[in-house]
């Protein structure tokens, strides 16, 4: 049947009706273990019994007033990522293309009201994806992305992920920002070592450039710590998040130091729905689950464990895995067979996985997973795995 809906997206064809934790039922009754979590955004599972009281009962009372009003939800919110971070200021948006938007906006400002609008300039690396406005698409730089949308948006330099001496060579007098995924996504679950983090904070001091950070997939706990970039212990002047903070509810938000953000002032940016009651209501919800003592050190000690077990699964089907990658439960298999049509046969054993650049199947699973859970999903990898065959392989090569 012909959908009614623009066709840039190749649909499986599954009907999802329900779930509950990291399982998902479909129309017809099959159960699906989701290790894809809506791509990295259910991060407590679906239906989780705090965000669904903490829906329900704001539902009832206010779903939105705009931003020409205190928002208290908003507020709260606001408040404990800035307890809980390097950033003194927070701004909502709706989604992760938007919080870098305003990332981006923060970032030119800064330096047009320090008095070098010229620092307009940011650089970005090759293989990163930050969303698909005009805007992100140039930063992430991707022909792909780019093709059939007129002129790139200028002020954007793409150099290859991890090579210094490009770095040095494109920072100009017009460079005011660096910027980029602690952990790409879309780009093959790529980590930034946290030395090479450490490198570009003291680059951008040394430049008077700012750093931004794209955590909108890698952060809300996904990696084990609130956010990525404490692994390597430094302070960002402005991240942008989204997907896991709103765990399924559509929510973003930009992170800032007061010094980066002071351009922004009283009538320089704004949003309709962004911040809204719904919306940060859950947020705080989210934050309740993930803040709570021993939740993040659970999530790091699960994400040993199925790392642990995907090891085994590589070490078994050396002909199909190539390399497991990834920082705490943002994992990628790198495949030496198409990593479509291993999405494809996972979902016909009942297993949702997530496509991502450089050949890679992203894992993504709840926070919440449990040993039960990570035993199935090696159970249903390992099938999937040996489903290809050898001749499969080298056919493929």
């Amino acid at each position: 049947m012909t959908s009614p809906i623009l066709p840039t997206y190749a649909r499986a064809e599954v009907e999802f009706e329900k779930g509950e934790g990291l399982w998902l039922e479909a129309r017809d009754g099959k159960r699906y273990l989701d290790l894809g979590s809506g791509i990295g955004v259910n991060s407590l599972g679906h239906a989780h019994p705090h965000l669904v009281a903490a829906l329900a009962e704001q539902a009832d009372k206010l779903w939105h007033v705009s931003n020409l009003f205190r928002i208290p939800s908003a507020e709260r919110l606001a408040q404990r990522l800035v307890d809980a971070s390097f950033a003194d200021t927070v701004f909502f948006t709706n989604s992760g293309a938007e919080a870098l938007e305003a990332a981006i906006k923060t970032a030119r400002k800064h330096h047009a009201v320090n008095g070098h609008p010229e620092r307009f300039r940011i650089i970005t690396f090759e293989g990163a994806f930050h969303g698909r406005t005009l805007a992100t698409i140039a930063a992430g730089g991707q022909q792909k992305y780019l093709d059939g949308f007129g002129p790139k948006v200028d002020g954007f330099d793409q150099v290859p992920f991890g090579d210094w001496d490009a770095l040095a060579a494109a920072i100009t007098p017009e460079t005011g920002a660096l910027l980029i995924e602690p952990v790409q996504g879309e780009g093959g679950i790529r980590p930034v070592p946290p030395a090479d983090l450490r490198r570009l904070r003291q680059i951008a001091d040394d430049n008077g450039l700012l750093l931004l950070l794209d955590e909108v997939q890698c952060g809300t706990g996904r990696t084990g710590k609130l956010f990525a970039h404490e692994w390597a212990g430094i302070q960002p002047d402005i991240v942008a998040i989204a997907k896991g903070i709103g765990g399924g509810f559509p929510l973003g938000a930009m992170l800032a130091t007061a010094e980066a953000a002071k351009g922004m002032t009283l009538g320089t940016h704004g949003t309709t729905f962004g911040g809204n009651p719904l919306a940060t209501t859950v947020g705080n919800a989210v934050l309740d689950v993930i803040l709570a003592p021993g939740f993040l050190e659970d999530v790091q000690r699960r994400a040993g464990l199925l790392r642990q077990r995907l090891a085994e699964l590589k070490d078994s089907h050396p002909d199909v895995i190539e390399e497991v990658r990834g920082e705490g439960l943002m994992l990628g298999l790198k495949l030496r067979v198409p990593n479509g049509d291993f999405v494809k046969r996972a979902l016909d054993h009942q297993l949702v996985l997530i496509a991502a650049g450089d050949n890679v199947v992203r894992l993504l699973p709840a926070l919440t997973i449990d040993e039960n859970e990570i035993a199935t999903a090696f159970d249903g990898l390992d099938a999937v795995a040996a489903s290809f065959k050898a001749q499969d392989v080298a056919e493929q090569a």
